[in-house]
């Protein structure tokens, strides 16, 4: 079939037949003879018409021998006017066509039919249909097109002509996502500005748990690690001295002292206090004094530790520190502090059984002193030390050694000045000093919290009530009083705030000198010194250093060698 402008009747081809036979053509079946539209290419101003023919004549190929011949249609035993048949509209509605489709249906019976829609891009939709082989049937009739392509195809074998009643449908536009060629940098940039913060933010918390780990004691570990060895022979002296030469400068390894704290035996209690209990043990035959604090005295074990443990805090005046330890067993808890012992105990217990000469009340004197002065005293360099407070200086947090000489104790309340940020580094702790030895700024609340050399002066104070503690001791003229606490005639054994404050403060009274100082050029010296150690206004008291170095003049007047 051709396009033409209008459409020409069918034209009917006879196949060769070797024996002339009458021949009827067979036409499209149609049980029901219905008007036939065909689609026409579109065109907007155009509707195809039908050719008129009531009367179709069909054209009959050659016939060798001519014979009378009449065509009959299929089936049609009263000859009628013949109307194709337009595809299957339930609805008849007015149609413009949007492209010209022209088809043939085949009687095919070892394949099937087909009705295709198809539809490349950019272009309008086709519509085919046809009969389809054996072969590829199955990949044929689940063609979708391509991306460029859209096609649907419909196929049936349930009878002849069965695509007639074929209705494929294009599957819907799938529209390409818009991507702005602007989002790429957008999201790069953002991409890296998140991970730049997060990265600023890992380094920063990462700097400030390692500056909180560096500020706390080295002995916060776990109690379960292993110990470490320690060689047979070794002493407490000669491990103190490698860690000093070869370590940090701030006590032994932490291993060493957790191994020498469970390889500790406990002999004998030898003092309890408030903070605690005090025992005489044995490390590998050497005794070591073992502080043992209740577990809620831990804030003032913490900070002793600390301290003891701070770069270049040894000093022959200044309590020798070993190891420090918690032990427990998960139903209660051992803080443990190791120091060196000292077998004459406190200054007050020595004092209490001991009468001394010239040469032992200085050398008393200026041992504490000399302890003092190191705490008081800031060190810089790289391994720095800071300047410390005692703030509980008293006869019995300084202990007396084998030879004679004082060394501090008891730095559970002390206090670091930082330099580099000029602040005080004070304890949280609620324990306070004790009352009889408190300065008159501290009593009655003047004291300035945030300026270090006040806390310096508090403790000058403290130190003029010990030399006087240490100088009634001292034998003259074969005379000498009996040992006694600061204030003990002006106050009870265990006084108030109040009794204290009106005491020092408000009567502003101090300790008695017995008259026999007056006549012993050094006693009369101990008593000018304590006497400016323990002035009212803060400003006007020694400095531990100017303390030492008039002792150290009147031991050179003695001829005492220090």
């Amino acid at each position: 079939m051709e396009q033409q402008e209008e459409l020409p009747l069918p034209t009917f081809r006879l196949f060769s037949n070797p024996t002339p036979q009458p021949y009827t053509p067979t036409l499209h079946p149609n049980p029901t003879l219905q008007p036939y539209t065909p689609t026409l290419h579109p065109n907007p101003t155009y509707t195809p018409t039908l050719h008129p023919n009531p009367n179709p004549t069909p054209t009959l190929h050659s016939n060798p021998t001519p014979q009378p011949y009449t065509p009959t249609l299929h089936p049609n035993p009263t000859p009628q006017p013949y109307t194709p048949t337009l595809h299957p509209n339930p609805t008849p509605q007015p149609y413009t066509p949007t492209r010209a489709v022209y088809y043939i249906r085949f009687r095919w019976t070892d394949g099937c039919c087909f009705t295709m829609v198809e539809e490349e891009e950019g272009s309008l939709p086709v519509l085919t249909s046809g009969c389809l082989g054996l072969v590829g049937l199955e990949f044929q009739c689940r063609d979708n097109g391509g991306p460029h392509r859209r096609r649907a195809v419909e196929c049936c074998t349930d009878q002849d002509y069965c695509n007639t009643d074929l209705h494929p449908t294009l599957p819907p536009l799938t529209t390409p996502d818009y991507v702005d060629s602007s989002i790429h940098p957008i999201a790069l940039f953002i991409s890296v500005t998140v991970c730049c913060i997060v990265l600023v933010l890992i380094i920063v918390f990462c700097y400030f748990r390692y500056k909180r780990q560096e500020s706390r004691p080295r002995y916060s570990i776990g109690l379960e690690q292993d110990e470490t060895y320690i060689p047979p022979g070794e002493s407490l002296k000669d491990l103190i001295e490698q860690s000093q030469s070869s370590g940090s400068g701030s006590g032994l390894p932490l291993l060493v002292q957790r191994t020498i704290a469970k390889q500790i035996q406990m002999v004998k209690q030898i003092g309890k206090g408030r903070y605690g209990e005090v025992w005489m043990g044995r490390w590998r035959g050497e005794r070591v004094a073992v502080k043992v604090f209740f577990t809620t005295e831990e804030a003032s074990w913490f900070r002793e530790t600390e301290i003891y443990q701070t770069v270049l805090m040894r000093h022959e005046n200044i309590l020798g520190f070993i190891a420090a330890d918690i032990k427990g067993t998960g139903s209660w808890t051992q803080l443990y502090l190791i120091t060196d012992y000292h077998e004459s105990g406190s200054l007050y217990d020595y004092l209490k059984s001991t009468t001394l000469d010239i040469k032992a009340m200085l050398r008393l004197a200026y041992s504490s002193v000399s302890g003092l002065c190191h705490l008081h005293t800031e060190i810089f360099g790289t391994q720095g030390k800071p300047a410390i407070a005692h703030r509980d200086l008293k006869s019995k947090n300084i202990l007396v050694k084998k030879n004679g000489a004082c060394c501090i104790a008891d730095l559970g309340l002390a206090v670091k000045f930082i330099s580099d940020t000029n602040e005080v580094d004070i304890p949280p702790n609620t324990r306070v000093g004790t009352k009889r030895y408190m300065p008159p700024e501290v009593l009655d609340e003047s004291l300035n919290r945030n300026h270090f050399q006040s806390y310096i002066m508090a403790d000058m104070y403290s130190f003029g009530l010990i030399l006087w503690e240490i100088a009634r001791r001292c034998v003259s003229g074969g005379i000498v009083e009996e040992y006694q606490l600061p204030y003990h005639d002006l106050v009870s054994s265990d006084p108030s705030y109040e009794d204290m404050r009106e005491v020092v403060c408000i009567k502003r009274q101090r300790p008695s000198f017995a008259n026999r100082w007056n006549s012993d050029e050094c006693l009369r010296q101990m008593g000018k010194l304590m006497t400016e150690c323990w002035a009212h206004n803060p400003a006007s008291r020694l400095t531990a250093l100017r303390v030492k170095k008039t002792l150290a003049k009147m031991s050179e007047t003695q001829d005492i060698k220090l």
